[in-house]
């Protein structure tokens, strides 16, 4: 190559570098590095009970069933029938979380022209209440991360010009899929997908009319329905009708023993069923729990778990609930109202520190790899240190405040107003979804309002350095932006 061909390669580049050409590739850069980073320390998994139970299901030692989503066992199921390896599952969370941050960060570039704002956004993925589960296989982690993708992918689309028509369609059905997967796997979590399903709409098409909402709402309805089949169809789950869990926690916590007895006879229990339910309560009762009564209290036929056992008697236990709650509402909303406090202010397990269960309880495949004990212990210092020095990052309250804030606020500075909101009414809809049916007090299940929560502050803290700098008055609230012509259909 002639020397003058590559002095001007190098000029070009150093062009490039000055204007910021270059700096989105140095964001991706970064970011593969981070992603690599979390998948290393995470190598080849965490697991909790929940998460064993599904690699086993994946692996085929045990059916699946639906009391933890058959669509993460199938999606676990293809990975290692593709790839032989454990860890593929870490390294698809790492990438999706760290592929989405990136786009979030390149927007924040190219909205402020800012290399720190830039990478605050990219940060976000080292913060300790988000990093703490990265690698951990759970399905709370699965919605986060794919909601989280479908914000990043309806604000890049955002500006598009007039015209794409079918690259807006095809990115719709795109992130449909990403919805439709977010609520198959976890379920209680639909309230949320809905305003992130609205913000993806706005964002292909700002002003759509109701023959786009209508078509919209037509391709999610048959994507879910097409997935929900499909999943069945692939999966087999057993039913063991798992939503019972929540009349006996509210049965077992409101009712005293003589009443829980009372209900079961006229709700035609059986003998057996009856005195499970009375030893249940008895059992809670004595040890002082508040929650998870099914799994904790309730006795096991020869001691080990049935799945089934709800299934069998979930009709009686609806008909339990809807005769004695309405009777004794009171004492119901009392207790309903003391878990979900105890979920605002005392969310326990803010970091698993991803030891391994009992050999005879995880398939061949993960007996023989271990975490990294060295990277463990650092990582569990790091959380557990921002645990002690920052307590509310790791507390549903505070995320609910800003979830209120959000929401509440007429305007927001900057180009995403109403994609702030709409993020804001996704974490509380999923936070307020808990107050009727919360199991425990953990922090996973507010992990996608501190993850959602933490981005779009970095937003509204970059408008604000934006304003600062033009020399506008902060405290004036800025106007939505003209929206675009939308393109005429396709």
């Amino acid at each position: 190559m002639p020397r003058t061909t590559i002095h001007r390669a190098a000029a070009a580049l150093r062009d490039a570098h000055r204007r910021g050409g270059l700096w989105p590739w140095w964001l991706a850069v970064i970011a593969a590095v981070c992603g690599c980073a979390a998948a290393t320390v995470f190598h080849p998994g965490y697991f909790s009970a929940d998460s064993a139970f599904q690699l086993r299901q994946a692996v085929g030692e045990v059916p699946v069933s639906d009391w933890h989503p058959p669509v993460l066992a199938l999606l676990w199921r293809g990975l290692l029938s593709t790839t032989g390896s454990l860890s593929t599952m870490v390294d698809l969370q790492a990438a999706l979380l760290w592929g989405s941050l990136w786009m979030l960060a390149r927007l924040v570039w190219r909205g402020t022209g800012s290399r720190c704002l830039s990478l605050a956004m990219l940060s976000v993925g080292l913060a300790p209440h988000i990093m703490n589960f990265t690698g951990v296989v759970w399905k709370d982690v699965h919605l986060a991360y794919a909601l989280l993708a479908v914000c990043a992918l309806a604000l890049t689309a955002r500006g598009l010009p007039a015209g794409r028509t079918r690259t807006r369609w095809v990115l719709l059905v795109l992130g449909v899929l990403l919805i439709v997967y977010a609520g198959l796997v976890r379920k209680n979590g639909f309230p949320a997908v809905l305003p992130v399903f609205a913000l993806l709409v706005l964002a292909l098409w700002p002003a759509p009319g109701r023959r786009r909402w209508l078509a919209a709402t037509g391709v999610l309805a048959a994507v879910t329905a097409v997935g929900s089949v499909g999943v069945t169809a692939l999966a087999h789950p057993l039913p063991t009708r798992v939503y019972a869990v929540i009349p006996v926690d509210d049965l077992v916590h409101v009712l005293t023993p003589a009443q829980v007895r009372a209900a079961a006879e006229e709700a035609g229990g059986s003998r057996d069923f009856t005195d499970r339910m009375v030893t249940a309560t008895t059992d809670c009762r004595r040890r002082g729990l508040t929650s998870n009564a099914y799994l904790e209290c309730y006795p096991r036929k020869g001691g080990t778990f049935d799945l089934m056992e709800l299934s069998r008697n979930a009709d009686v236990l609806t008909r339990m609930w809807t005769r004695q709650m309405p009777r004794h509402w009171q004492d119901y909303a009392a207790y309903r109202g003391r878990v979900f406090t105890k979920l605002l202010f005392r969310s326990n397990q803010p970091f698993l520190n991803g030891t391994r269960l009992p050999g005879s309880t995880l398939p061949e495949i993960a007996r023989h790899e271990q975490p990294n004990d060295t990277l463990r212990a650092a990582l569990r210092d790091y959380v557990t240190g921002c645990v002690r020095n920052l307590p509310m990052l790791f507390q549903g309250w505070f995320w609910l405040a800003v979830s209120l804030v959000l929401v509440l606020r007429r305007r927001w500075p900057g180009p995403y107003s109403r994609e702030l909101r709409l993020i804001g009414a996704s974490s509380l809809v999923y936070i307020l979804a808990y107050l009727p049916t919360a199991p425990e007090s953990n922090f996973r299940y507010v992990y996608w309002p501190a993850l959602a929560g933490t981005v779009a502050c970095v937003f509204v803290v970059s408008a604000y350095v934006v304003r600062w700098r033009a020399g506008a008055p902060v405290a004036e609230p800025r106007t939505e932006p003209v929206p675009r012509q939308a393109s005429p259909v396709g």
